[in-house]
């Protein structure tokens, strides 16, 4: 049986992830509600999970329970990136290492440097794409695990848009400067933190995975 009351008492999640700029995000929505965050750069003895899972929410999954047991932690296993259908679901669980896979970025540990290589790499394919078939979606999958890796909670998001063909903006990372909301007429990383966190894919998941997360900590 889940030990909800543990989680509740000590309101402190580690997030499956060295990557802080996903952890400002989700900060944005659990520091309100009093939870504190950690990252794997917070925790002794950091483990690497390889990601294996031919889904977002199976990787997720991945992280979250290795994460868990190797730290005795509530945690939150992440998985997100971008899915085109004009290039039969592309980048998809591949969006991080998009241009690694054939040796664009091999060598590279800047994370804004392989963001750029995936970036030139998805313009470069979507070359000849008209403008009306350039969809695309961004897709996060949130997993909770419990200090035993055992799965609490699995939710998903999605946020619908296109992809451009030159960069705008400058805050965000990953493909955020080709993805334009078409309501509001701008990519990511024009975007500010607030819309951001109102309309994104992670946002999205978030909201749901804190509806049910409240539901099991109320008294």
């Amino acid at each position: 049986m889940m030990d909800w009351a543990s989680l509740k008492k000590s309101k402190k999640l580690l997030l499956g992830t060295t990557n802080r700029k996903k952890l400002i995000e989700l900060n944005a929505h659990l520091q309100p509600r009093g939870f504190q965050l950690l990252t794997l750069a917070d925790v002794p003895k950091a483990i690497d999970v390889e990601e294996t899972g031919s889904t977002f929410i199976e990787n997720a999954r991945l992280k979250a329970v290795a994460q868990s047991i190797e730290h005795r932690l509530w945690t939150i296993g992440e998985d997100s990136g971008l899915c085109v259908p004009a290039l039969g679901g592309a980048p998809g669980i591949f969006s991080a290492r998009y241009s690694v896979d054939d040796g664009a970025s091999a060598g590279l540990t800047e994370r804004s440097q392989i963001d750029q290589r995936n970036n030139d790499k998805i313009l470069r394919e979507l070359a000849t794409v008209p403008d009306e078939k350039r969809q695309g979606y961004y897709i996060s999958a949130i997993v909770l695990c419990d200090p035993d890796g055992n799965v609490a909670l699995e939710v998903q998001g999605e946020c619908w848009g296109r992809i451009l063909r030159e960069r705008r903006g400058s805050e965000g990372f990953g493909y955020d400067p080709l993805f334009e909301v078409l309501e509001y007429h701008r990519t990511f990383a024009e975007l500010g933190l607030n819309v951001k966190r109102a309309i994104s894919h992670r946002s999205r998941a978030l909201r749901e995975f804190l509806r049910q997360l409240d539901s099991r900590l109320v008294d």
